[in-house]
């Protein structure tokens, strides 16, 4: 019979010591991937709330939502393009909260498509994207101590 390890030894390195912070570490490539995407695709969609080149966004929203809060839906369409493009300047300037911001939106724009009850591929399709935030949540912490125990150990 084999003898039990002490739980220490089967604790992973800290990732302080793990995450290097150039583009040769693939973890931290991910997150440069992750947190370029996340800041320039809120900023696109939300922009296009004011022109509707992409689409007509109007489509995708629940009537119900603009009219218990007595808005045209195109003004809340050009309210929700604001909040997507300051998400995406979060993300850009404090990723590791901001994530999880736009993780949460996501979700909320899954409820209104559910609400709506159509465009159910677009829902599944936000779904996996938000998962993608968490994942960007996630790397951001783990490269801001990265970052903190390098300044720490100079």
């Amino acid at each position: 019979m084999q003898a039990t390890r002490s739980s220490t030894e089967h604790r992973a390195r800290p990732v302080a010591s793990v995450v290097a912070t150039d583009l040769a570490d693939p973890i931290y490539r991910a997150f440069v991937v992750l947190r370029s995407g996340f800041t320039v695709a809120p900023i696109l969609f939300g922009a296009d709330k004011f022109f509707n080149a992409m689409t007509n966004w109007e489509q995708y929203l629940a009537p119900v939502v603009p009219r218990t809060l007595g808005v045209s839906p195109e003004l809340f369409m050009r309210g929700v393009g604001i909040v997507e493009i300051l998400a995406g300047i979060l993300v850009a300037i404090m990723p590791r909260y901001a994530a999880y911001i736009v993780m949460v939106w996501l979700w909320a724009i899954i409820a209104n498509l559910l609400i709506l009850g159509q465009f159910f591929d677009i829902a599944l399709r936000d779904f996996a994207i938000s998962l993608g935030a968490l994942a960007l949540g996630q790397l951001a912490m783990a490269v801001h101590r990265s970052h903190r125990a390098r300044r720490e150990h100079e």
